[in-house]
């Protein structure tokens, strides 16, 4: 019990540093890594799954992964760009967890023009996130964890780097099929920015709920997300139209539902209120918000697929494969 409020104590002092932001810009920070999670809205740090890529939402998670796992991500995003990566965890005794990871987005190549409009020629824009994660198993049923991520972003001649860490907190009982989470992500700094402007990073505090229900293979998950944010700017919105009070509540949360037909596979769906209201802001109302996928976990092999809507222009597909090599 000491070392959970001493986590927990850890969290309430990282709350001020981050509870106002700028707006450094990296979409990387806002895709998820896990096909489960794009399934089950694009937040969801509750769901306990013994899959790589897991702890990349809460870093307390990859408590509940098995030793020696590798997972490989990709995921297609609007026009021709590409979300893709790498996940390795590896278990030291019985209550420590590593993990390391690498991830990259290329939005395709664009054309490059001065301020005139003159084409000058062709650049291809990436955003880079390389890290390590840690969590430790604090009792049978806690667990805490953190990771520590640099940001790297390129954009024709101009380039930006961050580093940032994550902390998270997980209460798991198997037994009852309850889990509880909360997060912090995207604690730190920009390095460098575009254009040498002070910013900071989009910080989200978070909290999670999943409970299966008892008489039925379904488990249900609530998430709120950007607790810290209640403004209007904080939102894309119509130009000059305020945000209605009932809108930004539910623009925090995102709604999610697997349906587990066997102890080896899940269906997957999601609503995500806030990203359904942007989308919708933006133009684009037709299955705004809803994300669906299923998936495979097997001992030793784990397959996710998922779809998406992240941009009012195109739809976007991620899959996940692992295996674990013990």
């Amino acid at each position: 019990m000491k070392k959970i409020l001493i986590y927990l104590l850890l969290l309430i002092i990282a709350l001020p540093i981050q509870a106002q932001e700028g707006s450094f810009s990296h979409t990387s920070l806002r895709l998820p890594m896990a096909s489960r999670v794009a399934a089950l809205g694009g937040e969801n740090i509750s769901v306990v799954d013994d899959a790589p890529w897991i702890g990349s939402v809460n870093p307390a998670l990859y408590s509940g992964v098995s030793d020696n796992s590798l997972g490989l991500n990709f995921m297609t995003y609007f026009d021709s760009g590409i979300w893709a990566g790498a996940e390795y965890t590896k278990a030291f005794g019985e209550r420590h967890t590593g993990a390391v990871f690498a991830q990259m987005m290329n939005y395709g190549k664009m054309t490059e023009t001065d301020q005139n409009g003159m084409e000058l020629g062709d650049f291809s824009p990436k955003d880079i996130v390389v890290g390590v994660g840690y969590s430790y198993a604090l009792t049978n049923r806690w667990a805490g964890g953190a990771t520590l991520k640099g940001l790297y972003s390129r954009y024709a001649d101009f380039s930006a780097f961050a580093l940032a860490v994550d902390l998270g907190l997980n209460y798991y009982d198997e037994e009852k099929g309850i889990s509880v989470s909360a997060a912090m992500k995207n604690i730190g700094a920009p390095i460098k920015t575009f254009d040498d402007r002070p910013e900071r990073l989009p910080f989200d505090l978070q909290l999670g709920f999943t409970q299966k229900m008892k008489h039925a293979p379904v488990q249900i998950s609530l998430t709120m997300t950007d607790i810290t944010h209640w403004r209007n700017q904080d939102f894309y919105h119509i130009e000059g139209e305020k945000i209605k009070w009932y809108n930004m509540i539910l623009n925090h949360f995102v709604v999610g539902v697997d349906v587990l037909p066997t102890d080896y596979l899940y269906i997957s769906a999601g609503y995500n209120l806030r990203r359904a209201y942007e989308l919708k802001a933006a133009g684009s109302s037709h299955w705004a918000g809803f994300t669906c996928g299923a998936g495979l976990s097997l001992k030793k092999f784990k397959f996710g697929a998922s779809w998406a809507k992240y941009h009012r222009s195109s739809s976007s597909l991620m899959f996940n494969v692992g295996y674990s090599f013990n």
